[in-house]
Protein backbone atom coordinates (compact mmCIF):
# COMPACT_ATOMS: atom_id res chain seq x y z
CA UNK A 1 0.00 0.00 0.00
CA UNK A 2 1.14 3.54 -0.73
CA UNK A 3 0.91 6.38 1.77
CA UNK A 4 -1.18 8.28 -0.79
CA UNK A 5 -3.79 5.50 -0.76
CA UNK A 6 -3.80 5.42 3.04
CA UNK A 7 -4.37 9.19 3.19
CA UNK A 8 -7.26 8.84 0.75
CA UNK A 9 -8.82 6.03 2.77
CA UNK A 10 -8.42 7.82 6.13
CA UNK A 11 -10.15 10.91 4.71
CA UNK A 12 -13.12 8.87 3.45
CA UNK A 13 -13.29 6.78 6.63
CA UNK A 14 -13.31 9.85 8.87
CA UNK A 15 -15.76 11.86 6.77
CA UNK A 16 -17.94 8.85 5.75
CA UNK A 17 -18.78 10.90 2.68
CA UNK A 18 -16.85 10.81 -0.61
CA UNK A 19 -17.75 14.39 -1.52
CA UNK A 20 -16.50 15.86 1.76
CA UNK A 21 -13.39 13.65 1.69
CA UNK A 22 -12.58 14.79 -1.87
CA UNK A 23 -13.00 18.41 -0.82
CA UNK A 24 -10.73 17.84 2.19
CA UNK A 25 -8.09 16.28 -0.09
CA UNK A 26 -8.48 19.05 -2.70
CA UNK A 27 -9.25 16.57 -5.47
CA UNK A 28 -12.18 15.47 -7.63
CA UNK A 29 -14.53 12.76 -6.32
CA UNK A 30 -14.31 10.21 -9.22
CA UNK A 31 -10.54 9.54 -8.90
CA UNK A 32 -10.95 9.26 -5.12
CA UNK A 33 -13.68 6.62 -5.55
CA UNK A 34 -11.52 4.71 -8.05
CA UNK A 35 -8.53 4.78 -5.69
CA UNK A 36 -10.59 3.29 -2.83
CA UNK A 37 -12.00 0.59 -5.15
CA UNK A 38 -8.48 -0.26 -6.33
CA UNK A 39 -7.31 -0.53 -2.71
CA UNK A 40 -10.19 -2.90 -1.92
CA UNK A 41 -9.39 -5.08 -4.93
CA UNK A 42 -5.72 -5.29 -4.00
CA UNK A 43 -6.49 -6.23 -0.39
CA UNK A 44 -9.33 -8.55 -1.39
CA UNK A 45 -11.69 -7.09 1.23
CA UNK A 46 -14.61 -4.68 1.39
CA UNK A 47 -13.60 -1.61 3.39
CA UNK A 48 -16.75 0.48 3.03
CA UNK A 49 -20.45 -0.27 2.76
CA UNK A 50 -21.87 2.19 0.23
CA UNK A 51 -25.53 3.04 -0.30
CA UNK A 52 -27.20 5.93 -2.05
CA UNK A 53 -27.65 7.62 1.33
CA UNK A 54 -24.65 6.68 3.45
CA UNK A 55 -21.13 5.28 3.70
CA UNK A 56 -20.17 3.02 6.62
CA UNK A 57 -17.00 1.22 7.65
CA UNK A 58 -16.86 -2.57 7.59
CA UNK A 59 -14.97 -4.44 10.30
CA UNK A 60 -11.99 -4.65 7.93
CA UNK A 61 -12.32 -0.92 7.25
CA UNK A 62 -12.22 -0.13 10.96
CA UNK A 63 -9.01 -2.15 11.33
CA UNK A 64 -7.39 -0.41 8.35
CA UNK A 65 -8.39 3.01 9.69
CA UNK A 66 -6.66 2.33 12.98
CA UNK A 67 -3.56 0.87 11.32
CA UNK A 68 -3.42 3.55 8.61
CA UNK A 69 -3.44 6.34 11.19
CA UNK A 70 -0.51 4.69 12.98
CA UNK A 71 1.41 4.19 9.72
CA UNK A 72 0.84 7.78 8.54
CA UNK A 73 1.85 9.13 11.95
CA UNK A 74 5.10 7.13 11.69
CA UNK A 75 5.86 8.48 8.21
CA UNK A 76 5.11 12.04 9.31
CA UNK A 77 7.26 11.60 12.43
CA UNK A 78 10.19 10.30 10.38
CA UNK A 79 10.06 13.34 8.10
CA UNK A 80 9.92 15.84 10.97
CA UNK A 81 12.61 14.22 13.11
CA UNK A 82 14.95 13.94 10.12
CA UNK A 83 14.60 17.65 9.35
CA UNK A 84 15.00 18.61 12.99
CA UNK A 85 18.18 16.50 13.27
CA UNK A 86 19.69 18.60 10.47
CA UNK A 87 18.90 21.92 12.16
CA UNK A 88 21.79 24.32 12.77
CA UNK A 89 20.83 24.83 16.42
CA UNK A 90 20.06 21.65 18.37
CA UNK A 91 17.11 21.66 20.71
CA UNK A 92 14.37 19.52 22.25
CA UNK A 93 10.63 19.96 21.82
CA UNK A 94 8.65 18.97 24.93
CA UNK A 95 4.85 18.69 24.74
CA UNK A 96 2.54 18.82 27.75
CA UNK A 97 -1.05 19.70 28.58
CA UNK A 98 -1.51 23.34 29.47
CA UNK A 99 -1.99 23.67 33.22
CA UNK A 100 -1.00 20.09 34.01
CA UNK A 101 2.11 19.17 36.06
CA UNK A 102 3.07 22.85 36.28
CA UNK A 103 5.29 22.52 39.34
CA UNK A 104 7.02 19.43 37.97
CA UNK A 105 7.58 21.09 34.58
CA UNK A 106 9.07 24.19 36.17
CA UNK A 107 11.47 22.13 38.30
CA UNK A 108 12.42 19.97 35.31
CA UNK A 109 13.27 22.92 33.05
CA UNK A 110 15.27 24.63 35.79
CA UNK A 111 17.22 21.48 36.70
CA UNK A 112 17.92 20.52 33.09
CA UNK A 113 19.15 24.03 32.21
CA UNK A 114 21.84 23.59 34.88
CA UNK A 115 23.12 20.36 33.28
CA UNK A 116 26.40 20.49 31.28
CA UNK A 117 25.63 20.47 27.58
CA UNK A 118 21.96 21.37 28.05
CA UNK A 119 20.24 22.53 24.85
CA UNK A 120 17.26 24.83 24.37
CA UNK A 121 13.91 23.28 25.32
CA UNK A 122 10.86 24.42 23.37
CA UNK A 123 7.72 23.79 25.45
CA UNK A 124 4.49 23.16 23.54
CA UNK A 125 1.48 23.74 25.80
CA UNK A 126 -1.58 22.11 24.29
CA UNK A 127 -5.00 20.64 24.95
CA UNK A 128 -5.95 17.21 26.32
CA UNK A 129 -4.84 14.35 24.07
CA UNK A 130 -2.58 16.57 21.97
CA UNK A 131 0.82 15.84 23.63
CA UNK A 132 0.48 12.15 22.76
CA UNK A 133 -0.39 13.02 19.15
CA UNK A 134 2.49 15.50 18.85
CA UNK A 135 4.93 12.86 20.07
CA UNK A 136 3.60 10.21 17.68
CA UNK A 137 3.77 12.52 14.67
CA UNK A 138 7.27 13.81 15.42
CA UNK A 139 6.25 17.37 16.28
CA UNK A 140 7.64 16.73 19.78
CA UNK A 141 10.73 14.81 20.92
CA UNK A 142 9.47 14.10 24.43
CA UNK A 143 6.19 14.58 26.31
CA UNK A 144 4.66 14.61 29.76
CA UNK A 145 1.66 12.27 29.57
CA UNK A 146 -0.92 11.26 32.14
CA UNK A 147 -2.18 7.71 32.47
CA UNK A 148 -4.95 6.56 32.22
CA UNK A 149 -6.06 9.57 30.14
CA UNK A 150 -3.17 9.34 27.65
CA UNK A 151 -2.10 6.18 25.85
CA UNK A 152 1.59 5.37 26.25
CA UNK A 153 1.62 2.27 24.01
CA UNK A 154 4.54 2.41 21.59
CA UNK A 155 6.59 4.82 23.74
CA UNK A 156 9.37 4.33 26.24
CA UNK A 157 8.33 5.88 29.55
CA UNK A 158 9.43 6.61 33.10
CA UNK A 159 6.87 7.17 35.85
CA UNK A 160 7.39 10.49 37.64
CA UNK A 161 4.45 11.08 39.98
CA UNK A 162 1.16 9.44 40.98
CA UNK A 163 -1.76 11.30 42.55
CA UNK A 164 -5.39 10.79 43.45
CA UNK A 165 -8.34 12.54 41.85
CA UNK A 166 -10.93 14.97 43.19
CA UNK A 167 -14.25 16.29 41.93
CA UNK A 168 -14.53 20.04 41.40
CA UNK A 169 -17.96 21.46 42.26
CA UNK A 170 -19.41 24.97 42.40
CA UNK A 171 -19.08 26.48 45.86
CA UNK A 172 -22.27 26.06 47.85
CA UNK A 173 -23.38 22.88 46.08
CA UNK A 174 -25.13 20.41 48.45
CA UNK A 175 -22.32 17.87 48.01
CA UNK A 176 -19.49 20.35 48.55
CA UNK A 177 -19.23 19.63 52.28
CA UNK A 178 -18.97 15.85 51.93
CA UNK A 179 -15.75 14.21 53.15
CA UNK A 180 -15.58 12.17 49.94
CA UNK A 181 -17.73 11.05 47.00
CA UNK A 182 -17.81 7.94 44.84
CA UNK A 183 -17.62 8.01 41.05
CA UNK A 184 -21.18 6.68 40.95
CA UNK A 185 -22.37 9.65 43.01
CA UNK A 186 -20.53 12.08 40.74
CA UNK A 187 -22.01 10.51 37.60
CA UNK A 188 -25.49 10.66 39.13
CA UNK A 189 -25.44 14.48 39.35
CA UNK A 190 -27.73 15.34 36.43
CA UNK A 191 -27.67 19.02 37.40
CA UNK A 192 -23.86 19.05 37.02
CA UNK A 193 -22.99 16.90 33.98
CA UNK A 194 -19.41 15.84 33.33
CA UNK A 195 -17.69 17.68 30.47
CA UNK A 196 -17.08 16.23 27.01
CA UNK A 197 -13.47 16.56 25.82
CA UNK A 198 -12.62 16.32 22.11
CA UNK A 199 -11.44 12.98 20.74
CA UNK A 200 -8.53 12.32 18.43
CA UNK A 201 -10.48 13.48 15.37
CA UNK A 202 -11.37 16.76 17.08
CA UNK A 203 -15.07 15.96 17.56
CA UNK A 204 -16.82 15.62 20.91
CA UNK A 205 -18.57 12.41 22.01
CA UNK A 206 -22.33 12.43 22.52
CA UNK A 207 -23.63 13.22 25.98
CA UNK A 208 -25.38 15.79 28.14
CA UNK A 209 -22.27 17.60 29.37
CA UNK A 210 -20.85 20.78 27.86
CA UNK A 211 -18.21 20.60 25.14
CA UNK A 212 -14.82 21.55 26.62
CA UNK A 213 -11.43 22.33 25.07
CA UNK A 214 -9.35 23.64 27.98
CA UNK A 215 -9.32 23.84 31.78
CA UNK A 216 -9.96 27.59 31.88
CA UNK A 217 -13.26 27.07 30.08
CA UNK A 218 -14.08 24.06 32.26
CA UNK A 219 -13.47 25.78 35.60
CA UNK A 220 -15.54 28.79 34.56
CA UNK A 221 -18.48 26.53 33.65
CA UNK A 222 -18.16 24.78 37.01
CA UNK A 223 -18.20 28.11 38.86
CA UNK A 224 -21.38 28.99 36.96
CA UNK A 225 -23.02 25.76 38.15
CA UNK A 226 -23.18 24.18 34.68
CA UNK A 227 -20.80 21.25 35.13
CA UNK A 228 -18.54 19.31 37.47
CA UNK A 229 -15.30 17.48 36.73
CA UNK A 230 -13.06 14.77 38.14
CA UNK A 231 -9.45 15.97 37.86
CA UNK A 232 -6.01 15.20 39.33
CA UNK A 233 -5.54 16.66 42.80
CA UNK A 234 -2.63 18.87 41.65
CA UNK A 235 -5.07 21.07 39.71
CA UNK A 236 -6.32 22.48 43.03
CA UNK A 237 -3.90 25.40 42.68
CA UNK A 238 -5.77 26.60 39.57
CA UNK A 239 -9.12 26.85 41.34
CA UNK A 240 -10.78 30.00 42.63
CA UNK A 241 -12.82 30.80 45.71
CA UNK A 242 -16.04 29.92 43.86
CA UNK A 243 -14.99 26.25 43.56
CA UNK A 244 -15.23 23.38 46.03
CA UNK A 245 -13.14 20.19 45.98
CA UNK A 246 -14.12 16.75 47.29
CA UNK A 247 -11.87 13.62 47.12
CA UNK A 248 -13.08 10.71 44.95
CA UNK A 249 -11.23 7.68 46.41
CA UNK A 250 -12.46 5.14 43.82
CA UNK A 251 -11.43 7.26 40.81
CA UNK A 252 -8.33 5.83 39.09
CA UNK A 253 -5.05 7.35 40.23
CA UNK A 254 -3.31 9.55 37.65
CA UNK A 255 0.35 8.90 36.92
CA UNK A 256 2.47 11.54 35.21
CA UNK A 257 5.06 9.94 32.93
CA UNK A 258 7.78 11.28 30.68
CA UNK A 259 7.58 9.56 27.29
CA UNK A 260 9.78 9.44 24.20
CA UNK A 261 10.03 7.33 21.00
CA UNK A 262 11.79 4.02 21.69
CA UNK A 263 14.16 4.46 18.74
CA UNK A 264 15.33 7.91 19.85
CA UNK A 265 19.11 8.27 20.06
CA UNK A 266 19.08 11.93 21.08
CA UNK A 267 21.52 12.70 23.89
CA UNK A 268 19.43 15.77 24.79
CA UNK A 269 16.29 13.64 25.20
CA UNK A 270 18.24 11.12 27.31
CA UNK A 271 19.60 13.90 29.53
CA UNK A 272 16.13 15.44 29.93
CA UNK A 273 14.62 12.07 30.88
CA UNK A 274 17.47 11.43 33.33
CA UNK A 275 16.88 14.82 34.96
CA UNK A 276 13.13 14.18 35.23
CA UNK A 277 13.56 10.79 36.92
CA UNK A 278 16.08 12.27 39.35
CA UNK A 279 13.70 15.01 40.57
Amino acid sequence: METRELRYFVAVAEELHFGRAAQRLAMAQPPLSRAIQQLERRLGVVLLHRTARAVALTEAGSVLLREARTALDAVEAAERRTRRAAADRPGVVLATKAGASRELLSKLLHAYAAEPGAVAVEVMLCGPGEPESLLRTGRADVALLHRPYDTTAGFDTEDLHTEQQVVVLPKGHPLANRAHLSLAEVNAQTDLPLPRWPGRGGGHPDGPGPQIRDHTQLFQLIALGLACAVVPESLRDQLRDDHAVVPVPDAPAVTTVIAWPPHSRSKAVADLVRTATRL
